[in-house]
């Protein structure tokens, strides 16, 4: 017997819900980061640093009034901002270090 057999019905309906909304999560973040590669690709080859701290104030600001409308906390919302944007910024720290090294 499968073992979702012994679970309620609902139960099992919502955690395939959540099961598809983690896929799409996924599926998102990849095409974020294509998009941010190909950022990281035209400061690199213009020079400018792999961080934008003055962007970063305003995306902060703008997910955390995304995530108040959302009734998502928006605390979790910036912290969750924060993770992806240190990622970001190792992904252009990386290519900045390609770009100057030949790589």
């Amino acid at each position: 017997m499968p073992a979702d057999a012994a679970l309620p019905a609902d139960l099992v309906r919502l955690r395939g819900s959540i099961d598809n909304i983690d896929a799409a999560l996924v599926y998102l973040l990849a095409e974020r980061f294509k998009a941010t590669q190909q950022v990281g690709v035209l400061k690199a080859s213009r020079g400018l640093p792999p961080s934008d701290p003055a962007r970063e104030a305003r995306q902060v600001a703008r997910l955390r009034t995304l995530a108040h409308e959302a009734e998502l906390d928006p605390v979790f919302a910036e912290k969750f901002l924060a993770f992806i944007v240190d990622e970001v910024i190792r992904h252009h720290e990386a290519i900045a270090s390609d770009a100057r090294t030949g790589g």
